[in-house]
């Protein structure tokens, strides 16, 4: 090979763990000595080795790969040689790209010693020789999914052992009791099958410093890399301890495929019909007796609707419309009974008070009869508002809406600027290919990116205005449908299910806001205020001030509806 140019090649070698099982004809030694004598045959000077042992031809985030990837980008060698195409990788799409367009765009000769590829030359025979290559993956993908089918179908585990288990000293393919999480198993059982929450659960081992199951692998058992394994957390939560009950692994049987990857080249995981799963009984110790698990199946269940058939729980109507304004959580009901008073003691209260949490919504806490109250009487301000008042009303939200025209030139305005931010996408995602493949330097892409990006952030400025000025054009409509069903009703003397379904989305309850001086309310008279927002079907939020003085009776509810 003469030339009069320097050539300084970097050499790539790799080897998966199931081509090395099979010979020597392919290890990282004999590659490495057929490109040494390749160069020295030609005068090519080896300035760089790069070397992914272990790994798949699949993959191509290997390190050894990535390395010298980033080694090429600095423009210091003219060219990569491997042994073969399979080397450079098994994916025929990612493997055509890199030997086709990203050696050749960069103005690295690409070539293999025995299969004879060079950049410099036609290689005619090179899709063939890519599609091969994917074979040799695509029957590697198969044979492993026979072996682990085969393996299932004998109640062999090959997957990560579960909390609780580890694998079996004398057969790896066996679970056995792990000394150390075992009896935590046991206690979260043993918790639920008396009744205790998951939450608690949780809770409770949280304080009493056990290690969750993420962490306790990170520490003791798993291989994680170091950003992974900073996100375990030293917190049970209460999914986790749901997780754990359900799983019926603890019985003693083996239960596997229950997801599957939707293609040999993807990691994505799609979810498997359960009458499909691999499911062997009797496999290895169980950790759990029959009893206590069917008692924890049915505490787990305890919270649900069905639960609320029981004629002795308190059946709310608040169910998920009234909310915490604090964090949006659903407001559960709790409470007493004190002397039979059931009523009486009936409140709605946010419990998203982990102690993990470092500002728990402690005060969103309101008497149920009072919520019952306020929203009853709300809605007969409604009810009772007279025809001339109702038009009233709606004019003055008319003057806010603009004329046909104006929504004709609001949709416009819409249309063009959703265009030009697809438009801007497009550009800045070229302008940064165009920099990784050397035709735009740094500088020019950072003052042409900056510029497109303040033009984003105008239209999306912009954009923000016209949807507000468009959602005010509807709101004639809106309040039509929404006092066409007004005039269903006349008054109402009570309060039920479908009828705030009817009307209201959401109510929105804040912390109490005690007067000064004063820690908590110590009994029923003691004044305070809280925030209750109503936000009523198609129109939203009426009440210029959300704030309820308590006690009063609710009274004044209805001047809300007319400020």
């Amino acid at each position: 090979m003469g030339t009069d140019t320097l050539t300084l090649a970097v050499d790539y070698l790799r080897l998966s763990d199931e081509e090395a099982n099979g010979g020597e004809s392919s290890s990282i030694v004999n590659q490495r000595k057929l490109i040494k004598s390749y160069c020295e045959q030609n005068n090519i000077t080896l300035v760089r080795e790069f070397v992914d042992d272990g790994w798949s031809g699949g993959n191509f985030q290997r390190p050894g790969f990535q390395a010298m990837l980033r080694l090429l980008e600095k423009g210091q060698v003219n060219m990569v040689i491997t042994k073969d195409l399979s080397r450079l990788g098994r994916d025929m799409r990612e493997a055509s790209y890199y030997a086709e367009q990203y050696f050749p765009e960069r103005g690295i000769r690409f070539l293999t010693v025995s299969d004879n590829f060079d950049t410099e030359r036609d290689n005619v025979l090179a899709p063939f020789q890519f599609a091969m290559n994917e074979v040799y993956l695509r029957d590697g993908s198969r044979k492993v999914k026979d072996v682990l089918r085969n393996k299932r179908e004998n109640g062999e585990y090959c997957a990560c052992p579960p909390y609780g288990y580890r694998r079996d000293q004398h057969d790896r393919t066996r679970l056995a009791p792990d000394e150390m999480t075992a009896p935590v198993v046991q206690r979260i059982f043993a918790r639920a099958a008396r009744g205790d929450s998951t939450r608690q659960i949780a809770l409770d081992l949280t304080a009493d410093g056990i290690l969750p199951p993420l962490k306790y692998r990170v520490l003791y058992t798993g291989n994680f890399k170091e950003g992974s394994a900073a996100k375990a957390s030293d917190q049970w939560n209460y999914t986790t301890v749901k997780r754990i009950l359900k799983n019926p692994v603890y019985l003693g049987h083996t239960l596997l495929g229950k997801s599957k990857k939707v293609s040999f080249k993807s990691k994505v995981k799609v979810a498997v019909p359960k009458e499909n799963w691999a499911v062997t009984r009797d496999t290895h110790p169980p950790l759990v007796s029959q009893m206590d698990y069917e008692r924890a199946q049915k505490n787990l269940g305890r919270g649900t609707k069905t639960y609320l058939e029981f004629d002795k729980i308190r059946k709310s109507i608040f169910s998920g419309v009234a909310v915490c304004g604090k964090c949006g959580h659903a407001l559960c009901s709790c409470g007493t009974v004190y002397k039979g008073e059931r009523e009486k003691y009936w409140y709605l209260s946010c419990n998203h008070q982990r102690k993990d949490i470092a500002d728990p919504c402690q005060g969103v806490r309101i008497r149920y009869s009072d919520l019952v109250e306020l929203v009853r009487q709300d809605l007969n301000a409604l009810l009772s508002l007279e025809p001339g008042e109702i038009d009233e009303l709606v004019q003055r939200v008319l003057k806010k809406s603009g004329s046909a025209d104006a929504i004709k030139e609001q949709a416009m305005q819409r249309e063009k600027a959703e265009t030009r931010l697809a438009t801007i996408d497009r550009i800045i995602g070229k302008l940064y290919t165009d920099n990784a493949e050397g035709k735009l330097d740094d500088d020019r892409l950072d003052r042409m990116v900056v510029g497109l990006q303040q033009e984003a952030q105008g239209l999306k400025a912009m954009l923000r205005s016209v949807e507000q000025d468009a959602k005010a054009a509807q709101t004639e409509n809106n309040f039509q449908r929404f006092f066409n069903m007004v005039k269903q009703y006349t008054h109402l003397e009570t309060l039920d299910r479908d009828t705030l379904l009817t009307f209201v989305d959401r109510i929105e309850v804040g912390p109490k806001e005690l007067p000064p001086g004063v820690e908590k309310t110590t009994h029923r008279n003691q004044p305070y205020r809280q925030n209750v927002r109503i936000f009523y079907k198609f129109i939203g939020e009426l009440a210029p001030d959300p704030a309820i003085e308590f006690p009063r009776g609710i009274k004044g509810a209805e001047g809300k509806v007319l400020l």
